[in-house]
């Protein structure tokens, strides 16, 4: 039983060492075996709920002190991130010339929370953690509302659906979850230190499937036409992750904090966009999140290898003697 456990957990290491990699893997795996994986899309809500309780197990109260002790610093982030990638999905989008579902999609994305894996990327950064962490949470417990608005808002002429069913939605896969999570890790704290280790598996097998189900569906329009879409989220990811960095600049906030923030706002949880799609738009509306899925946690991985060799403290010395 050791033996079996120390393989597992080595190969849940593998896994949260590898996420970018895999999540490219799940999603060439749904252009090569489209049909196998298009089955899967049904399963996508499931998954994303077990990927939010597993992310609530990792939170205790003790995480949600920093919003007291710091609340300027967790304010400017929010807003960073419910503002700055809404708007330039549309900016983005329409400059690539996107429209109807796809246009959409991008609006879903940039309407999402925090992504689940931002908070390694931060620590990989050097970045603030605690702050990460922060923003985590109370983005996707924020989410129920200002998705919704924001997705009404921004493409309400293009939206089948109301304020309440995507609120619904939200509440069911992503609030309850992750509050059942918080709730387990606090009545059985012991047993759930013990699953802890294993959870990055959960978490990158889950979104292995939703990207490999989503691109499965929509494989003719990325073999098609994809192009012109793939450029489309680079350029989104990317200006997530530079105005973020500038809002927290701006707002007056350190080198650390700056690079949660940008981190935080440049990755999304493009599982609950894809989600969101798949249950309530079409297809095709859900392929913005999955391409987006695979490529944020390459750039994210990438920029953490950068910030990693540029230590925070040299960061500020450099701009205070300046």
């Amino acid at each position: 039983m050791r033996a079996r456990g120390g393989a597992l957990l080595a190969v849940a290491g593998f896994a949260g060492r590898w996420f970018a990699v895999l999540v490219v893997a799940g999603g060439l795996a749904g252009l090569v075996f489209d049909e196998q994986s298009a089955a899967l899309a049904g399963s996508v809500p499931l998954l994303l709920g077990i990927i939010m309780f597993g992310m609530g197990l990792t939170l205790r109260g003790a995480d949600f002190v920093p919003v007291l002790a710091r609340p300027w610093m967790v304010l400017a982030g929010l807003v960073a991130q419910f503002l700055v990638m809404p708007l330039a999905a549309v900016a983005v989008g329409t400059a690539f010339g996107l429209s109807g579902a796809l246009l959409t999609g991008m609006v879903l994305v940039g309407s999402s929370p925090g992504g689940t894996a931002s908070n390694v990327i931060v620590y990989l950064s050097r970045g603030d953690v605690a702050l990460s962490v922060t923003l985590t949470s109370v983005s996707t417990l924020l989410a129920p509302l200002a998705t919704p608005l924001l997705v009404l808002w921004l493409a309400g002429s293009d939206l089948p659906v109301g304020f309440a069913s995507l609120f619904e939605s939200i509440v069911r896969i992503v609030l309850v979850p992750v509050v059942a999570g918080i709730v387990v890790r606090a009545l059985a704290g012991g047993v759930v230190e013990r699953v802890l280790p294993y959870l990055p598996l959960v978490s990158v097998t889950g979104i292995m499937v939703v990207v490999a189900a989503v691109v499965g569906v929509n494989a003719d329009v990325v073999l098609t036409g994809g192009l012109v879409l793939v450029a489309a989220v680079i350029a989104h990811n990317a200006l997530g992750l530079a105005l973020g960095y500038g809002a927290a600049r701006l707002a007056g906030l350190d080198e650390s904090a700056r690079r949660a923030v940008s981190v935080e706002v440049g990755m999304q949880n493009s599982g609950l966009s894809a989600s969101l799609a798949t249950t309530h738009l079409t297809p095709l509306a859900a392929l913005p999140a999955a391409l987006f899925s695979v490529w944020h946690n390459i750039s994210g991985s990438a920029l953490a290898g950068y910030w990693a060799r540029r230590p925070v403290s040299e960061q500020d010395g450099r701009r205070t003697r300046s």
